[in-house]
């Protein structure tokens, strides 16, 4: 039995009272302890759970606003082709067997080298006989004229005569006759002599067509003969194919279709940019240089409105071969030293994802001149902000946890922006 502090014993009831205390403090401990520990456990299981559930930051690319050239241009409505507008398709202007061909497909040629021979034995016959018809023909002029004087003397005399009255009235009139009937006949001998003259220059004629010359310099693009096949000109309306096919190199163009509602905003001497598909990711500098004076009403097809544009490098322009698909921007104005943007990182309503501390935040901004390729920024942007531009995901929008995976490398190629506002 515990004893007090004195010596004397417990009373009963009182021991029982702190017996109750005691239980009551240990049972309040182990509950704290209990709910200390649940939280604990509560509170470790929702973070693990936080971290198994929140999601990891998206990864974006980014594009630092820069400062740079945007242009407001015009572009053709379809492809483009590159032509030349010196390039004859010719043939020989007669028929015959081929008996020469001078050069073969990517040769240079001059004016006037010889292409192509036809078999001229028979044309030159026909000159050899001209020639002979031509040599009787005068003879037989000469002969006559001859004669024509005789009798025009004999006529002379006897009208000297006629005054004394030796010779009679009939005789003057027969000689007047045979005079004027000869100096007749040597004006026909003469006739005739010019016109073997003439055959002899059309046989001549012929002979030349059977060579075939080139028209100017340039480079032959293809041949449709050869030694022993027989060549001929094509007639209307039947679709022979040309011998040769000649291409001057240095009158190389582009021809591009634009769409009607620009025709009042190109004229020649424009500044124009084409791009071509065998030279990928490059542009070349050129100019307009035509401007059809008519739009193309093709059924079932846009109206365009054909425009010529010259190359400035006239020795790159000789590299090109006809036919090249081409694009063609035809620069109406241009602005410098502002502020732009890719246009693909607009959103509707001109408002743009900026990486701002982790976070994707929207904002909306106020632009200028815009194309496919850049947009001048007015206002809402400052120089280096992060914008977003890799917006072809589902999960890359406004308020979400992001990271910067890459930044675009626009303005490495130094490209101007193009604008096709209208």
């Amino acid at each position: 039995m515990p004893e007090s502090g004195s010596g004397a014993p417990i009373p009963p009831v009182l021991r029982r009272d702190i017996v109750r205390a005691m239980r009551r403090v240990l049972k309040w401990t182990l509950g704290l302890l209990a709910l200390a520990a649940g939280l604990f456990i509560v509170v470790n299981l929702g973070r693990g759970i936080y971290k198994v559930v929140r999601p990891d930051p998206v990864p974006v690319t980014v594009y630092r606003l820069a400062r740079g050239t945007v242009e407001e241009t015009v572009t053709n409505s379809k492809a483009g082709t590159v032509k030349a507008r010196r390039r004859a398709k010719i043939s020989p202007e007669i028929g015959g067997r081929v008996a020469f061909i001078g050069f073969r497909p990517g040769a240079h040629v001059r004016k006037g080298d010889v292409l192509l021979r036809i078999n001229d034995n028979d044309w030159k016959a026909s000159l050899s006989l001209a020639e002979q018809d031509l040599a009787t023909s005068r003879a037989s002029a000469r002969e006559a004229c001859l004669a024509a004087d005789l009798a025009a003397r004999d006529l002379k005399r006897t009208l000297d005569l006629k005054d004394d009255r030796i010779v009679s009235v009939e005789m003057v009139d027969r000689l007047q006759s045979q005079s004027e009937t000869a100096s007749a006949r040597c004006q026909a001998a003469r006739a005739n002599a010019e016109r073997a003259q003439s055959a002899i220059d059309l046989a001549r004629a012929n002979l030349n067509k059977t060579v075939l010359h080139a028209p100017f310099d340039g480079v032959v693009a293809d041949l449709k003969a050869e030694v022993g096949e027989w060549a001929s000109p094509s007639p209307p309306a039947l679709p022979i194919p040309p011998v040769f096919d000649i291409i001057d190199p240095s009158s190389i163009y582009v021809s591009a279709p634009l769409d009607e509602v620009d025709a009042g905003r190109i004229h020649a001497g424009q500044q124009a940019r084409v791009t071509l598909d065998p030279y990928p990711n490059r542009s070349f500098k050129g100019h307009v240089t035509r401007v059809a004076p008519y739009v193309q009403d093709i059924v079932e097809q846009n109206r365009t409105l054909e425009a010529e544009v010259d190359f400035d490098d006239a020795e790159f322009a000789r590299s090109l071969l006809p036919g090249t698909s081409a694009d063609v921007e035809v620069i109406l104005r241009s602005v410098t030293n502002v502020l732009r943007l890719p246009t693909y990182a607009l959103l509707e309503g001109d408002r743009v994802l900026v990486f701002n501390g982790g976070h994707l935040v929207a904002r909306q901004v106020t632009t200028g001149l815009r194309n496919w390729e850049y947009a001048e920024v007015k206002e809402g942007l400052a120089e280096s902000e992060p914008i977003v531009v890799s917006l072809d995901r589902a999960e890359v929008k406004e308020g979400v946890r992001a990271v910067i995976r890459d930044e675009s490398g626009l303005e490495k190629n130094g490209a101007a922006g193009r604008s096709d506002k209208k």
